[in-house]
């Protein structure tokens, strides 16, 4: 079926969908999140948009042609003036960072005047002003050049570089996600709140393993990987600070702060901390208070003067990009009981409840990212990601493309669509083509092909097919699934009990990572990835980590909170849990057809 582009502004991004798509799911594969407080029913009015100068809402409006759509800044998520349209979360209401830029007026040197002029900028500023080596070898050239006048950038008591008096003042701080797959940075401007520029890279530790435990196990074996792993993930960050001051068009040395937030184990191997100990029973971290270091310590080549901020760790392998997830959304002032549960190659979990946060985490494995899928790939051009099931198959591919494999959320669809149409059975075992269900169309029982002692089932036919190679899912994908989703499932079990409640008692699910933003709520939760429970309590929140760095990059008072969290948080280690082999062995079997409910509403498309 031939694919819809529909383009959204101000932002530029673009998606291409299926026609029949709801325009909020579109909106939510452009990672733009828009308001849906009633849930996608069309009863509040949030989530307006604007086509061709009418209002819609995107809830309601299906795509049947290609579309530009305008986005007003007050149906994003949770509304007010945000900082960026590309992240869900609040605003911060006062741009107040611990990077501030101080004029000056200095007395020139006169006789019976000649005290330093370290010490004379520091009369004027700050007594108790320091800074480093770096930042003072060029201030005598700077004060005679400028008469005496500018503008001191500064963060506590420390002076990070001065500027002259006049013109714009290029001071930028980078907001790091950084993930075990892949590393996001973000540019902003400290002095209004605005972002710059946005920049990825693939983490370049990949080489030593696509997930956490890998890359521990690494260390472990070889006490040399250490640096090795830092060097590696240095040069990743160096790439991606290029990458957006060339955006912006200024010099690195414009860069006076990072504030970085990642999970146990990317944090300490950035900072080139032996993480060990994360590869044995019971799971301790080397570090939880926040650390902030001179961004030269490690090797980035930014302004001299510049700090690395990296996020407090909470406990095992709940790390720093929890906390900042924790500071984006509030979850710590929820009224009722609310989820947040944060989907990549590391699952966390956190669960709010009566002024209390509990934590887990799980290790998903890297199949919501397409590894270690037989024809799985990542969200590019030629994955497909969306899969619907009816008397045949329909896909949408990214980028309009020939299908070449498929990435997770199409992963997801696949086998939800597969339960529904009853090709697969609860234990997640292909059924043979005498055991179908008289329901299941000819069309479908022709793609249900054996794969030697299994069965596979064909997605995409050879001659339409990328590679002139049949896209299939085979037995093998739905057991990496069935791992992924029941180790989540069987973490949210665990918290739940841990407070005494139920799945429905929950007020909100918050859905959070670059993957969570692209799961259709149905379908995770027809696998049981997620409770069953109203589309309209599932909120998707964008990139929660990326958005907690911003917040504490233009505000004081964000960071005070993000150190001061852990004081209310308690840390659940799985491997510790008794019920946790049962909870994980009963979510390995998905749920039966009871898991669809009467849920469905127009949320997706």
């Amino acid at each position: 079926m031939h694919e819809l582009k529909v383009l959204f502004q101000p932002s530029g991004r673009r998606v291409f969908v299926l026609p029949g798509t709801r325009l909020l799911e579109a909106a939510e594969r452009a990672g733009i999140i828009l308001q849906t407080p009633c849930g996608g029913k069309g009863t509040c009015g949030k989530c307006r948009v604007q086509i061709a100068g009418a209002d819609v809402l995107a809830c309601q409006y299906v795509v049947e042609h290609d579309l530009v759509v305008d986005v007003p800044d007050e149906s994003l998520f949770i509304g007010g003036q945000q900082i960026l349209v590309t992240d869900a979360g609040r605003a911060v209401g006062v741009v107040d960072p611990p990077v501030r830029v101080v004029p000056f007026a200095l007395p020139a040197p006169i006789q019976g005047d000649d005290i330093s002029d370290f010490s004379r900028l520091r009369k004027a500023i700050d007594p108790a002003l320091h800074c480093r080596l770096e930042v003072l070898q060029r201030l005598p050239f700077h004060l005679r050049a400028w008469g005496w006048r500018g503008r001191a950038v500064v963060t506590e008591s420390r002076l990070l570089g001065v500027l002259a008096a006049e013109g714009e003042a290029p001071v930028f701080g980078v907001a790091v996600d950084l993930g075990t797959t892949t590393v996001v940075g973000t540019l902003i401007n400290l002095v209004t709140g605005a972002e710059r520029a946005v920049a990825s890279r693939m983490n370049g530790q990949i080489q030593a393993g696509d997930d956490v435990i890998s890359r521990i196990q690494c260390v472990r074996e070889d006490q040399h990987a250490i640096g090795r792993l830092q060097a590696s993930i240095v040069q990743t960050l160096q790439e991606i600070v290029d990458d957006l001051v060339a955006q912006a068009g200024v010099g690195r040395e414009a860069v006076y702060e990072i504030a970085l937030a990642g999970n146990a184990t990317m944090q300490q191997l950035l900072l080139g901390v032996d993480c060990s100990a994360l590869g044995e029973v019971p799971f301790v971290q080397a570090f939880s208070d926040a650390v902030t270091c001179p961004a030269l310590t490690i090797g980035l080549e930014v302004n001299p003067g510049a700090a690395l901020y990296v996020f407090p760790q909470i406990g095992g392998f709940v790390g720093g990009d929890t906390v900042a997830g924790i500071v984006a959304t509030q979850l710590d002032q929820q009224s009722g009981p609310v989820l947040f549960v944060d989907i990549g190659t590391n699952g966390e979990i956190v669960l709010a409840h009566q002024g209390k946060l509990y934590t887990t985490s799980t290790a998903a494995g890297p199949a919501f990212e397409g590894a270690r899928i037989k024809q799985g790939m990542r969200a590019v051009p030629g994955a497909i990601e969306k899969v619907l099931i009816g008397d045949d198959v329909t896909l949408n591919v990214i980028g309009d493309a020939a299908p070449a494999g498929l990435c997770g959320t199409a992963l997801i669809d696949a086998v939800a669509e597969l339960l529904r149409a009853g090709v697969l059975d609860e234990t997640g075992r292909f059924r043979e083509p005498d055991e179908l269900p008289e329901t299941v169309a000819p069309a479908l029982r022709q793609r249900l092909q054996p794969d030697g002692d299994d069965w596979c089932f064909v997605l995409a036919e050879a001659d339409q097919a990328a590679r002139r190679e049949a896209v299939c899912l085979w037995q093998r994908d739905v057991r990496e699934l069935q791992l992924a989703s029941g180790a989540i499932r069987a973490g949210v079990a665990i918290l739940l009990a841990r407070a005494g409640l139920a799945p429905e008692d929950l007020d909100a699910v918050l859905l959070a990572g670059a993957f969570g933003n692209y799961i259709r709520r149905h379908q995770a939760r027809r696998i049981g990835l997620l409770p069953a429970m109203p589309e309209e309590r599932i909120h998707f929140v964008g990139n929660a980590a990326s958005l907690g760095a911003k917040m504490v990059l233009l505000s004081q008072a964000e960071r005070r909170k993000a150190d001061a969290l852990l004081q209310h948080t308690e840390h659940v280690d799985l491997s510790l849990d008794p019920e946790f082999q049962f909870e994980f062995g009963m979510a390995m079997m998905f749920p039966g057809p009871e898991a669809d409910g009467d849920f469905s509403g127009g949320l997706e498309g």
